[in-house]
């Protein structure tokens, strides 16, 4: 199957009603371990059309050609941030909710800088940056409701969230987004590989569920760095 190549269509039709347009991309999702990551870049009616060579969606990317973009991305853009949600946030909150909190964590960077965008271009069928009624997110800006845990910054509220574009392979068709999307795999890959491994495998599996990441928790149970909350797979095998 030929790899779908990225274009500047829904982001220069959205430019015309929009001073800054901005890509939405998370990584590590499914991940039993580590952060979750947002990435978030911005184009501007000034952007050149012209982006990166060889710009695609980061899992379609080896390591190194991912590496080789970071630069040239960032010189591309308007700006760009890259934010994240704490393993221990992802417990508290839920994968959703953390989604979102790593998402206006990133949005808080640019809007500090001044380039909020007027809207932003999201990957996928479900909205997760927008705030569903009563979720546990909401219950974090009632009096007394605990805070999220982690050294991530700031998060933007409710109201100044910009509007959402949904778009189905985004991260592979929209140029914005395969670069929002490349930026946060780097960086979140990056941070997996300088954690303390007493044994799981973090250089190699990015806390994804390998095999060797699955004997680590066997041997080892389960770390700091790792979602609680979830059936991790391993664990049954303890002390048999």
């Amino acid at each position: 199957m030929a790899r779908l190549c990225p274009d500047r269509e829904l982001e220069t039709s959205l430019l015309k009603d929009h001073e800054l347009v901005g890509g939405l991309d998370e990584v590590g999702r499914g991940a039993l371990a580590g952060p979750v990551t947002v990435g978030l870049a911005i184009v501007s009616r000034s952007t050149a059309d012209a982006f990166p060579e060889g710009l695609a969606d980061s899992k379609m990317l080896s390591p190194a050609r991912r590496e080789a973009l970071v630069a040239p991305c960032a010189a591309w853009l308007a700006d760009h941030a890259i934010a994240h949600a704490s393993p221990a946030e992802i417990d508290a909150l839920g994968i959703a909710a953390a989604l979102r909190l790593a998402g206006r964590r990133a949005l808080a960077q640019v809007r500090q800088r001044g380039h909020l965008p007027g809207i932003i271009i999201l990957d996928g069928t479900a909205n997760w940056l927008a705030q569903p009624a009563g979720d546990l997110l909401t219950a974090l800006d009632q009096p007394g409701a605990p805070a999220p845990t982690g050294d991530y910054g700031p998060a933007i509220p409710d109201d100044d969230v910009p509007g959402v574009v949904m778009r189905v392979k985004a991260d592979a068709g929209c140029a914005v987004v395969a670069a929002a999307s490349v930026l946060a795999k780097v960086e979140r890959d990056a941070i997996m590989s300088a954690l303390a491994d007493p044994g799981y495998g973090w250089a190699s599996n990015k806390g994804y569920a390998s095999p060797a990441h699955i004997r680590g928790l066997t041997a080892l149970g389960a770390s700091d760095q790792h979602r609680r909350s979830w059936h991790l797979p391993g664990l049954d095998r303890r002390h048999r």
